[in-house]
């Protein structure tokens, strides 16, 4: 049987994938689903501005992504889970039927946010 500490460890690698892959799948679909999301949300120009909100987008996954890799703690379970909350509102806003997407792009949030506020409630930094 594997330790607490090696559980929150898997948990916490886990979380590190879902924003690294987030963001380099956001670039390789730069020009593909990525801008899709965002015309099937009715912002489909200026293109500089979809360009922006997409590499901007995928910034922030890559830092959430790297902090939670390198600075684990309560600071970056925070950030995560505060960045969760502002873009599954944002979506909401924009797109609500992706709560009823069969693959449940949103419906995902919840147990992410799980995860992060066990992480943030087990870690004491």
């Amino acid at each position: 049987m594997t330790s607490t500490v090696e559980d929150d460890r898997l948990l916490r690698f886990s979380l590190v994938a879902v924003w690294l892959f987030t963001a380099v799948a956001s670039i390789v679909e730069l020009n593909g689903q990525s801008r899709q999301v965002l015309a099937e949300a009715g912002i489909a120009s200026p293109p500089w501005l979809v360009q922006l909100l997409i590499v901007g987008g995928a910034a922030v996954d890559l830092a959430v992504g790297l902090a939670l890799w390198w600075r684990p703690g309560r600071a970056s379970y925070l950030a995560a889970f505060v960045l969760l909350l502002v873009m599954t509102a944002v979506a909401t806003f924009l797109q609500p039927a992706l709560w009823l997407h069969p693959l449940g792009p949103l419906l995902k949030n919840l147990p992410i946010a799980a995860l992060l506020w066990h992480l943030w409630r087990r870690t004491t930094q």
